[in-house]
């Protein structure tokens, strides 16, 4: 077997080629390439399986015995073979049988063999067939066999394709329901929109796999690489948001890969195995996305969607097909469709005409969602099967606000949406008028306004909404978006841009909360282990503490950015006293560091934490004389005292905020804070919501830190209300043990005509 990837596959194309040039059946190329890749891999086994009616088939094999051929059938999912055509993943084996997947078809004879290797045969994303090989003795086929393996069936699906062999997808691809479907998803950037469905982009086909001249090939790659260059420099400059913000850290990043090295030689590799420029392209994307249906690691995960969608725009390229639909223009209101994107793709699309995004992937660190969210234009992501499910020029309803997709609406629902887009727009002119009034109680009672914020331009939403100030800075963000740690420089200048912007308003910063699923490629260690739980994990302070080098530049970054002005520091995610005064020494002890080193300090710094954990809770008489104000994060806490998961669909009603449980818990923490003359306030979803935020003021809770979207309504509502009256009403809710407090409150609140929303 040849020593390289490149080489090996180039040894088993060329054989191929004389076999796929040959004027036989079908079915008998088959039975010959089965033979030719089981004599170059020394492989006992090598059979091929294709996707016939829904159902895997056993279509040609060398080494199981012959009359299972056209026999053997598998469903997809069944056994290993199912199991990589349903996930598209390849599988390596030592021990096939005790994998748990196993599925043993004596037909087949294949008791007499061990270790087993399969790759998926992809055509249009989706696996119409599976590649095995299989040998007596039980071995790990190396990653040069693999790769060999994978650059075999990638050539494949072109002659299984074109042959009509196998089930090519498209018929599940087509949309049969016309009818009216409500859809939900991940709220990344919130909005409203109206507008047709257009898809991204058309799938590249491409025409032929196996190269001619492969330094010809290597030339196209080498102009399409310029030429992509270009575009993304081009775009990227002429951004039409400010240049100063995380995206502009985004967009770097993104161009970073366009330029990466070893992306190129993976392609250089491709084309020296004997593939053309398109499917070398394609050759390496299809492992990108192997590699990430198998990364847990959300960051990762995003960039490996910067690559995908570089690699599209270079497919696009040296193929000469360009018709993105931004490329096509837009020529009406758009609702654009899509698995992911690329933030440079985004920026294609003419702003004027395009009103809102859906992906099927998206999350709230990926790189299109923070330059969606600088150019205005909601996303919802992680719409399953979105692509599958409409067809180009559907009417879409769009309300991210209230994680609502309406697809194909009757003439009364679009009616009532319109009205509904007015209603909102009525209202968002009511609470802009309403701006600068304070946010008073009808008897008099002040509540702070305050909102979250985990990027720079968040800071300019004070001024939009009449915030009192930041009441929660995510300082992970910044640490998100990046592809290496960020300076303490760095650090620095955007703390200070977003003191800078609030002026005199507090900013309460919360220090660095990842770890967990917010892991960090570049501060993995090899004694990591996996998690489980990794929301209950080695996260937030946890992780902040064990590596202080990291904290310790964050606290400088701080202390410095503050200089001359009041500075509040928050800990996430304490669960004991202790930790709180670790993490308070530590800040501590670098404002002695540099008070030594005469550099100019805040005038005073703040301590606070954070209330997630609710084993704090019972101990708040050692911890509350010890800081300056606590923060309850509502939304770590509920799901910790209800082990609910927040984001399972099955739990959704187990994670109520209204429920007597949590607002117990939360009365019992607020006047023990009360009691010790010490500020307490929540910052998390519970407080945007109008009637949630009523009971915590009933609960006598008088700061909110909520999303600047949701100031408005909670600063109407808190205008028309009486404190006292909110008070007594809670006080006989929480007394009564009625499990369903929701429907007296909002009752309680019609009543007033009082407005919740």
């Amino acid at each position: 077997m040849p020593s390289t990837p490149a080489a090996a596959a180039r040894q088993i194309l060329i054989r191929l080629q004389e076999v796929m040039a040959s004027r036989t059946s079908a079915q008998a190329k088959l039975n010959k390439v089965v033979e030719v890749i089981g004599e170059s891999l020394s492989s006992e086994v090598c059979s091929i399986y294709l996707v016939r009616e829904g159902v895997l088939e056993l279509f040609a094999t060398r080494g199981l015995k012959q009359e299972a051929v056209h026999v053997t059938r598998m469903a997809m999912g069944e056994g290993l073979v199912g199991l990589i055509a349903t996930n598209v993943e390849t599988l390596n084996l030592d021990e096939a049988a005790s994998h748990p997947d196993f599925a043993y078809r004596p037909e087949t004879g294949e008791e007499l063999f061990h270790s087993f290797a399969g790759v998926p045969i992809v055509r249009r994303e989706r696996a119409i067939g599976v590649l095995c090989v299989q040998h007596a003795d039980p071995r790990k086929y190396e990653e040069v066999e693999i790769e060999a393996l994978q650059t075999v069936a990638m050539v494949m699906s072109e002659l299984i394709a074109n042959a009509e062999l196998a089930d090519d997808g498209q018929a599940e691809l087509r949309v049969t329901d016309t009818g009216t479907t409500l859809l939900h998803g991940l709220q990344l950037v919130m909005g409203m929109a109206r507008g047709h469905v257009v898809f991204h982009q058309p799938r590249v086909h491409i025409e032929h796999t196996v190269a001619e001249d492969t330094e010809a090939e290597r030339a196209r790659v080498i102009s399409a690489f310029a030429k992509m260059r270009e575009q993304i420099d081009r775009m990227t400059g002429a951004a039409e948001f400010g240049m100063e913000g995380e995206h502009q850290e985004v967009l770097e990043t993104y161009k970073m890969f366009a330029y990466d090295e070893g992306w190129t030689r993976r392609i250089n590799e491709a084309i020296d195995s004997g593939l053309t420029a398109e499917a070398a392209i394609e050759r390496v994307q299809q492992r990108t996305r192997m590699r990430m249906r198998q990364i847990d690691d959300p960051l990762l995960s995003d960039r490996m969607h910067d690559l995908e969608d570089l690699a599209n725009r270079l497919l696009r390229i040296v193929s000469g097909q360009l018709g993105t639909a931004a490329q096509m223009g837009l020529r009406q209101d758009a609702i654009l469709i899509a698995r992911n994107l690329g933030p440079a793709e985004l920026l294609e699309y003419d702003r004027r005409r395009l009103k809102g995004v859906i992906l099927e992937e998206g999350s709230l660190t990926a790189h299109v969602t923070i330059v969606a969210r600088a150019m205005g234009v909601p996303v919802l992501g992680r719409v399953r099967d979105i692509r599958h499910l409409v067809n180009e020029g559907d009417l879409i309803l769009m309300d991210v606000n209230a994680n609502s997709l309406l697809i194909r609406p009757t003439a009364d629902m679009d009616e009532a949406f319109e009205n509904k887009l007015h209603v909102t727009q009525k209202r968002r002119a009511e609470f802009v008028a309403m701006r600068d009034l304070p946010s008073v109680t009808a008897d008099g009672q002040r509540v702070e306004l305050m909102v979250n914020a985990g990027l720079r331009e968040d800071a300019q939403a004070l001024d939009m909404v009449g915030a009192d100030g930041i009441g929660l800075f995510r300082t992970e963000f910044q640490f998100l978006v990046s592809a290496t740690l960020p300076q303490r420089e760095k650090q620095q200048r955007l703390y200070k841009d977003v003191l800078d912007a609030a002026g005199d308003r507090p900013v309460i910063f919360r220090t660095v909360d990842i770890g967990g699923d917010k892991a960090l490629p570049y501060m993995q260690r090899e004694d990591d282990e996996h998690e489980d739980n990794p929301a209950m994990g080695w996260r937030a302070l946890r992780l902040a503490l064990d590596r202080d080098g990291l904290m310790k530049a964050q606290a400088r970054a701080l202390l410095e950015a503050a200089a001359g002005k009041i500075l509040y520091v928050m800990f996430p995610m304490v669960s004991e006293p202790w930790e709180y005064e670790e993490a308070r020494a530590l800040v501590e002890h670098q404002r002695e560091w540099l008070l030594a080193r005469k550099k100019k300090l805040p005038i005073a710094v703040r301590y606070g934490a954070m209330l997630e954990v609710p084993a704090l809770a019972e101990v708040l008489d050692i911890l509350l004389p010890r800081v300056d104000f606590l923060s309850i994060g509502t939304n770590d806490l509920t799901q910790f005292l209800f082990a609910a998961d927040r984001a399972h669909p099955k739990l959704a009603e187990r994670y109520d905020w209204l429920s007597i449980a949590i607002l117990r818990f939360l009365d019992r923490v607020a006047r023990t804070c009360q009691a010790h003359d010490v500020p307490v306030g929540v910052c998390g979803e519970m407080g945007g919501r109008t009637l949630e935020a009523m009971a915590l003021i009933g609960l006598g809770i008088r700061r909110l830190s909520i999303t600047p979207a949701s100031v408005g309504p909670v600063k109407a509502m808190i205008r028309a209300i009486d404190a006292s009256e909110v008070q007594a009403l809670m006080r006989e809710l929480l007394d009564s043990g009625e499990r369903n407090i929701r429907a007296r409150l909002t009752q309680w609140a019609a009543e007033r005509h009082i407005e919740l929303g």
